[in-house]
C-alpha cells in the first residue's frame, strides 16, 4: 500500500475505480475463480463470454476497451483476443 493514501478509510462502491487485476485463461464450460467486475480488453480479436444464465455471446472487441460486464466465464471456443479481470 502507499505510505499516503488518501482513500483509505472511504468504502468502496461499484462506481469506484478497480484495485486489483488477474490474468483469464479461457476455458470451455469453467467457471472464473473469481468473478471480475469488468473486463480489459489487451489484445484485439474476439471474446466469447458466459453469463450467469450460461447464455454464451461473442463479442469482437479492441484492445484498450473496458467491457462493463461481470462474466462468470470466458470459453475458449470463439475468443481470440487477450483479457483481464479487473476487481
Amino acid at each position: 500500500m502507499p505510505p499516503n493514501d488518501p482513500f483509505s478509510a472511504m468504502s468502496r462502491s461499484l462506481t469506484s475505480p478497480a484495485t486489483e487485476h488477474f490474468a483469464i485463461v479461457p476455458t470451455d464450460g469453467v467457471d472464473l475463480p473469481t468473478r471480475p467486475r469488468v473486463l480489459r480488453v489487451v489484445s484485439s480479436g474476439d471474446i466469447s463470454m458466459r453469463d450467469a444464465k450460461g447464455v454464451v455471446i461473442t463479442y469482437s472487441v479492441s484492445a484498450g476497451e473496458t467491457l462493463q460486464f461481470s462474466a462468470i466465464g470466458i470459453e475458449a471456443t470463439g475468443t481470440t483476443a487477450t483479457v483481464v479481470g479487473w476487481l
